[in-house]
């Protein structure tokens, strides 16, 4: 055991911002052995990966109600079948889903569409972990199958998609993008997984995830965006959220901790919808951070995130993090009132396209509120965040094996997780606290509006309703001129820019932000202020 003097004491305090007197520190020398040796004994128990802590996050206060909604209710509108397969790789869910029960289109055809797609965009994007193109086309047949006995499972019947590769997937490679698990084989589906194949969907692989779900490196290199394959995508649903904007997937399932769905769908053009804390079932899922982490769609349209939702939406007593609720319609989208914060429009960081979009949705008609917020801490928040990652990862810093992996710099996992050992467990505690306070900030704030409206990734926005777990989606909205950009850091969610460097046409969005599942609203909103949005355009893929 080492020995404690007053001297490492003093040193230690430098790192916790806190000082002791002398004789405060001689005080506790006889204290600490005991406390270092349960900290051992506690390391030398194997807890087993799946297993979360006792206490568990529920972003609901207790003055909490829950949205009225009407029954879930899809109707495909059906459409002429185009010519080109282009143009049916492109076209969102929703229609390609008519096109199926139609009868217009096969599952099998669109697989085969998308997994051609794959083979001549992937090298381009590696966007992809695994393709899972034999089992693909055999499902597919096997659905169209049941279509020619007027058989459908749902709404989704028979539509191709991408599983980000943190989901379990039986028998097919989940390395969570990191090289200590690339060779890990599940022996079962996750949650996810099984419930989309329930719902007939078409697997077409795992796409690439930034190395234990952060950033767009992992140990198959870096994912690129579509509009810019000289950058990476962002992350950590990289692969998802590029392999959805290339339309080498229908849609595909993303997770988000701090931004990880927001992020990459904002910067490859895509909708991509992060749904309340603990709606969607996390067994088998990778975690990081089981306070935070949550499953949602990225799209290439607002409508297709409901459908999405829907089949996802399916209680699993295997989870004790799950909060199930309803899911279905809204109401009038005029009957809802508009809240934005102003200081967030006006940030440095914020772009004309973001001003812009704002006075578009004005146009819609609704009470356009402002609002304002308390001056709190809220990048404090993130020591919680850094504390359950480290948790999660422990065995892996301990090992050593955090060196394997290839991102190595100060924001990179490795050095957090080392970082994280020195946090302070009352500042934790305290930082909880903190957390309680801004969640009771947004339930105030939510009895004056029904939605939000603001900029996807500049201003706290993102921070906060990560850490209260309200919903949030993030709608293309234009394209900005934009030089080359370096991988986002975690903690500034933007990294700095070289304005002297080439620039590229790049996909930016605003975001919209509900109450506690009130995901039938922001939808239903996000698709009324889609079609008066500046149009989008396809990535001039080689």
């Amino acid at each position: 055991m080492p020995v404690i003097t007053p001297e490492i004491l003093a040193a230690a305090e430098s790192l916790l911002g806190i000082t002791y007197t002398p004789a405060e520190r001689t005080q506790m020398l006889d204290n600490f052995l005991p406390q270092i040796e349960a900290a051992l004994r506690r390391r030398a128990t194997t807890i087993p990966f799946p297993v979360g802590p006792a206490t568990r996050f529920d972003p609901r206060l207790p003055s909490y109600i829950a949205p009225e909604m009407k029954p879930f209710d899809f109707t495909p509108e059906i459409a002429p079948l185009p010519a080109a397969d282009e143009d049916i790789a492109f076209a969102p869910t929703h229609v390609q889903s008519g096109w199926i029960k139609s009868k217009q289109l096969t599952s099998e055809r669109l697989t085969k569409i998308y997994l051609d797609r794959i083979t001549r965009h992937n090298p381009t994007l590696n966007a992809f972990a695994t393709v899972t193109a034999g089992s693909a086309i055999t499902r597919a047949a096997e659905l169209d199958g049941l279509t020619g006995q007027n058989i459908s499972l749902g709404p989704v019947h028979g539509i191709p998609y991408g599983l980000k590769d943190v989901f379990d997937t039986a028998g097919v490679t989940t390395g969570w993008g990191a090289e200590p698990y690339q060779h890990r084989i599940p022996a079962e589906d996750s949650f996810v997984a099984k419930t989309l194949h329930e719902a007939g969907c078409v697997l077409l692989g795992k796409t690439a995830v930034g190395a234990l779900a952060y950033g767009d490196l992992w140990y198959g290199g870096r994912t690129k965006n579509p509009y810019n394959p000289a950058e990476g995508s962002s992350g950590s649903s990289a692969g998802s959220a590029a392999a959805t904007a290339a339309a080498l997937v229908s849609f595909a399932i993303g997770t988000e901790t701090l931004g990880s769905i927001i992020s990459p769908a904002t910067r490859c053009g895509a909708v991509g919808l992060r749904p309340t804390y603990g709606r969607i079932s996390r067994t088998g899922a990778m975690p990081l951070c089981w306070s935070l982490d949550k499953i949602g769609p990225i799209c290439r349209a607002a409508a297709d995130t409901a459908l999405i939702l829907h089949a996802l939406n399916t209680p699993d007593a295997a989870d004790p993090f799950q909060i199930f609720a309803p899911f279905g319609g809204a109401a009038p989208v005029k009957t809802l009132r508009l809240g934005y914060f102003p200081a967030d429009f006006a940030a440095g960081d914020t772009t004309q396209l973001e001003r812009d979009a704002l006075e578009t949705a004005r146009s819609l008609g609704l009470p356009i509120i402002p609002l304002a917020r308390q001056n709190l801490p809220y990048d404090s928040l993130m020591a919680l965040l850094f504390a359950e990652a480290a948790a999660a990862f422990e065995d892996l810093t301990l090992s050593g094996q955090d060196d394997l992996l290839t991102w190595q710099d100060a924001d990179a996992w490795p050095n957090s997780f080392r970082k994280s050992r020195f946090l302070s467990a009352v500042d934790h505690v305290q930082a909880d606290r903190l957390r309680r306070l801004v969640m009771l900030e947004m339930d105030e704030i939510f009895r004056q509006v029904d939605l939000i409206i603001g900029p996807s990734l500049a201003g706290p926005m993102l921070t906060i309703t990560n850490f209260t777990g309200h919903p949030s989606l993030c709608l293309p909205a234009g394209y900005v001129s934009s030089p080359t950009r370096p991988p986002v850091s975690l903690a500034r969610h933007t990294a700095p820019r070289d304005q002297a460097a080439a620039t590229f046409e790049i996909p930016h969005a605003i975001a919209l932000y509900a109450p506690l599942h009130a995901e039938a609203a922001l939808i239903a909103f996000a698709e009324a202020l889609e079609p008066i949005l500046p149009p989008k355009r396809r990535p001039a893929l080689p």
